[in-house]
């Protein structure tokens, strides 16, 4: 079995004992949440369940494994002939998920 969630503007394909890497969410360390956006559901028996745009009553059940911080990034800009150059770094937090559970009608 499993689902297509959508969190944090992404699409996440996942099944039970996953362990993905989301947009920073809330609480740190030890919570669980419920994922509610869910869009798809495979089932063991073949049969799939599409939403319009999310299946209603379906949710999925994770623990939240900790935040962390992706690698740096470097925008570099430049305008030729002007002697203007820029340099930032950014790091994207991430919140580290690990799925219990995909819970249909309920």
């Amino acid at each position: 079995m499993y689902a297509v969630i959508e969190t944090g503007g992404q699409q996440h394909r996942v099944s039970p004992g996953d362990v993905i890497q989301v947009q920073k969410i809330g609480p740190g360390d030890g919570g669980e949440i419920s994922l509610d956006k869910v869009l798809l559901v495979s089932k063991d028996d073949d049969t799939v369940l599409f939403g319009k745009p999310y299946i209603e009553n379906a949710s999925v059940k994770a623990e939240v494994k900790g935040e962390k911080k992706s690698r740096k990034v470097l925008v570099f800009k430049k305008k030729p002939r002007k002697g203007h150059r820029k340099l930032n770094g950014h790091r994207q937090n991430y919140t580290v998920l690990e799925i219990k559970d995909i819970v249909l009608g309920g």
